[in-house]
């Protein structure tokens, strides 16, 4: 998930002005751009990413599973073409290059944006109470399904669905209303507490317990790890079902083949 770079709030902004305008749907901000505006704040609710500028207008960008935050000396060349870019920002020693964003606007109310979202998985304190509260209203079909819903649980991405349910032995395709409240609450908690270690050393430097290990021996029972696409995003779930307690017929072990 993108997170924001707070290195970014304390610099002195010489230029920055989005190199797409709004989209429909944003809040109104009549002419204005963020060119010679400070930069305030840089807020992380989930997935999205909210800068705050001076003068009441925020940036609002979501990455979805394409776009990306790049930063860059002046003169640096970026790594990627500047027809890719959605936004850059020019400040006295870095130039912040978004780019292939499907979500880029600038909004003057910047709660619009992500007033939708549940509480974030990472933020202190955490509303556990008002996620399990949202978790008992969702009408997700199945536990991996509730865990990437963003209006329950803002934050959760695939990879630590896929590793929450495999620590917890849980089949990703249960129904959420077979589950107890207790068992609710240690699957957030567990989601929180790897996600808020991932901030110390991030997964990319880890391995991954089952996601991207379709095929290989599962490192709790050597069962073969499966992959199955699930819910109406048909997200790739890697699970062991040898002890996450689901049926060998749910996923095909694909070898050679490790997402």
């Amino acid at each position: 998930m993108p997170e924001g770079d707070t290195d970014l709030a304390h610099g002195r902004l010489v230029a920055a002005t989005p190199r797409r305008p709004a989209r429909p749907g944003g809040s109104a901000c009549g002419d204005r751009t963020t060119e010679g505006r400070r930069l305030e704040a840089v807020e992380a609710r989930g997935k999205h990413l909210l800068m705050r500028f001076e003068g009441g207008i925020t940036l609002h960008s979501h990455m979805r599973m394409t776009g990306a935050w790049h930063l860059y000396r002046p003169g640096e060349r970026w790594r990627q073409p500047e027809r890719r870019a959605t936004a850059m920002l020019t400040f006295q020693d870095t130039v912040a290059v978004c780019f292939a964003a499907p979500v880029m606007e600038l909004v003057a109310d910047e709660r619009s944006p992500v007033v939708h979202l549940g509480p974030d998985i990472l933020v202190d304190p955490f509303d556990l109470d008002e996620v399990i509260r949202r978790a008992r209203r969702s009408e997700a079909a199945t536990v991996g399904e509730l865990l990437l819903e963003q209006r329950v649980c803002a934050g959760v991405g695939n990879i630590y669905k896929c590793e929450t349910l495999w620590m917890l032995r849980l089949d990703p395709w249960t129904p959420p209303a077979a589950l107890d409240e207790p068992t609710l609450r240690r699957i957030y908690a567990a989601a929180r507490q790897l996600m808020r270690r991932n901030l110390l050393a991030p997964i990319r430097n880890q391995r991954a317990e089952v996601h991207g290990r379709g095929g290989r021996p599962c490192p709790r029972c050597e069962t073969p790890i499966r992959i199955r696409a699930q819910g109406t995003q048909a997200r790739l779930t890697y699970f062991c079902p040898g002890c996450q307690g689901a049926s060998p017929r749910q996923g095909l072990p694909i070898r050679g083949r490790h997402q």
